[in-house]
């Protein structure tokens, strides 16, 4: 696997880090942090063997996927603002996923569904599976120093078997693209997506383009939060990255975190 960032990224001070073989590329990432690294820097693992994803559940990177992690520094913003960063890593995998099956957003290229939406918080989705996920991990460091890794796990050759919820993969959809040319997709978009949020003061730019990709919005949805389970209509993202839903009884309530469920088809977030 040639492996190799964007231009764009290149020019903006992105650094790669390339592994034959880690358990986490979060972990590492977060390893370099905890050693004085700021980033942004990404590393890479040609072979992952203890991805993880939210809630603690594992992830499963088969052979010719995409494991990826951005180690982004965060000096200067915000703390309430670090969160929206899932959301500008959704709008760059999204775009990135697009130029990896050669269509625009939308488009139903060879026959195949290939329309890839974004479900709150952080799945990316083709047709109605899950093609890819992020993960965003943030650890106080000592001196106050605040570490965040972004990510990216993509189904590239396959998809893993046997989940509870539908998945997909490029191959499936009929692309041919590999796992070394999405990452440098994805570095370019990321870059673009990154300055367009200047540290979380534009916010309002990431949330509108998230939006227009949203999967499910103005659907009914139902939520599970612990022991409590939410249900009305999919109304919006707030201006924290919260999912809003709009209740039976016409109030709205906002949602920091749960397991997300569109109509009947139950797909775990």
């Amino acid at each position: 696997m040639n492996v190799r960032l964007s231009e764009a990224a290149r020019a903006a001070g992105h650094r790669l880090h390339v592994h034959d073989s880690l358990g986490s590329t979060n972990t590492e990432a977060l390893e370099r942090a905890r050693s004085g690294e700021t980033g942004p820097l990404w590393v890479v693992a040609r072979r992952q063997e203890a991805g993880r994803g939210r809630r603690g559940n594992s992830w499963t990177s088969l052979p010719g996927n995409l494991a990826a992690s951005l180690l982004w520094p965060v000096a200067g913003v915000e703390p309430d603002r670090i969160a929206t960063l899932g959301f500008v890593a959704g709008v760059a995998l999204a775009a990135a996923l697009d130029e990896a099956c050669g269509t625009v957003p939308g488009s139903d290229a060879a026959g195949a569904t290939r329309s890839i939406a974004l479900k709150w918080p952080n799945d990316v989705l083709a047709g109605g599976a899950k093609l890819a996920g992020i993960l965003l991990e943030a650890e106080m460091l000592p001196g106050g120093r605040r570490a965040v890794v972004i990510g990216f796990g993509v189904n590239v050759a396959a998809a893993p078997q046997g989940l509870p919820y539908p998945a997909t993969s490029l191959a499936a959809l009929g692309s041919a693209t590999g796992a070394e040319k999405v990452l440098e997709f994805l570095s370019g978009h990321v870059t673009e997506a990154a300055r367009l949020w200047e540290g979380g003061r534009n916010f309002a730019g990431i949330r509108a383009r998230w939006l227009a990709r949203a999967a499910g919005l103005g659907s009914p949805i139902a939520v599970r939060t612990g022991a409590e389970t939410l249900e009305g209509l999919f109304d919006t993202i707030d201006e924290g990255g919260r999912l809003v839903i709009l209740a039976p009884d016409g109030t709205r309530r906002t949602v920091t975190a749960g397991e997300v469920h569109f109509g009947t088809a139950a797909t775990a977030a």
